[in-house]
């Protein structure tokens, strides 16, 4: 964990609720001038306690009216077939998260789709033969009330 002094858990909480802020106005908020400031997000840059800047796309607005968590079950867990599931979900845009999991489950996949058909060609196409996949359930989101990325600071 990452040694971080008040100053920059609040440029990072800054940040993390607003990317786009200016460095001078970033600054303003946390009672720095503008190039220590500078200084302390390249150092956390650096660190790879910030990891990137992103815009909040809104899917349906681009076409992706769905979005699908599948349970996935692997014939093995040797750590050799975990990594070449992983590296072949890396490869599909339509996963956009994919986390491994203790328990009955090995995977979650959150994946996004335009449409219930293009869903089921991506699910019994792409997903199901994928290499060493022994079982896929999935859940159709019906709704989100929360979506908040990053960490509370």
């Amino acid at each position: 964990m990452a040694n971080l002094d008040e100053i920059d858990k609040r440029l990072l909480a800054e940040l993390q609720a607003e990317g786009r802020v200016t460095n001078v106005e970033l600054a303003q908020r946390v009672g720095l001038t503008a190039p220590p400031c500078l200084r302390r997000v390249r150092g956390l840059e650096e660190d790879g306690v910030i990891r990137g800047y992103h815009a909040d796309l809104d899917p349906s607005k681009l076409g992706f009216a769905i979005t699908v968590f599948a349970m996935v079950s692997l014939k093995s867990q040797a750590e050799s077939a975990l990594r070449e599931f992983e590296d072949h979900m890396a490869g599909l845009p339509e996963v956009r998260e994919c986390h491994m999991l203790n328990g009955e489950i090995d995977f979650i996949l959150k994946i996004v789709s335009q449409d219930l058909q293009s869903f089921q060609e991506f699910l019994t196409g792409k997903l199901t033969p994928a290499p060493n996949v022994e079982s896929v359930k999935t859940s159709l989101t019906i709704r989100t009330s929360k979506q908040v990325p990053g960490v509370p600071l």
